[in-house]
């Protein structure tokens, strides 16, 4: 179902979670349940996988993973300041030690000048705190977009697992 490239990391992600006993959880928009997906395909991932939430409206947003609405209405649904609050939600809701939050524009509309098509902000919450990454992948595919996106939400739970 998934390609070599994310099937071989989420075994990563499995694989230190794993070593260092640790739970991760997922929280998305754009993907739309793609990066819980990855993890899930691998059998035994329950042992590390405690859930997945599936954000993709902003009251979604704000009635699974906590996001405030009023922090929505002032930045945007794509924004750091929600990828955070979505990463932090989801890690104290699914009780896990690792959350990954993703949030963008994957088109083909959508997009303004500010949050163009391509736009996808991840936050990934852990014991020691939040990070941040915002990537521009530019007017692509939408099926393009939400597969680069599923591998940056990896690569941080990835990163993260130590």
């Amino acid at each position: 179902m998934f390609d070599a490239e994310i099937t071989a990391l989420a075994e990563t992600v499995l694989t230190r979670c794993r070593e260092r006993g640790l739970k991760a959880a997922t929280v998305e928009s754009c993907t739309g349940g793609l990066v819980s997906g990855a993890l899930t395909a691998i059998a035994g991932s329950s042992d590390v996988v405690n859930g997945g939430l599936v954000t993709y409206s902003n009251s979604a947003k704000t009635a699974l993973a906590g996001v405030p609405s009023a922090m929505i209405e002032a930045h945007g649904a794509v924004s750091e300041q929600v990828a955070r609050a979505m990463a932090e939600g989801g890690r104290a809701r699914l009780s896990a030690d690792l959350a990954v939050a993703v949030t963008g524009v994957a088109g083909p509309g959508g997009g303004t000048e500010r949050k163009p098509v391509g736009l996808v902000h991840f936050a990934c919450a852990g014991p020691t705190g939040t990070t941040h990454r915002e990537m521009r992948f530019g007017a692509l595919s939408r099926d393009r977009i939400r597969r680069l996106s599923v591998v940056v939400a990896l690569e941080l739970l990835r990163d993260a697992a130590v």
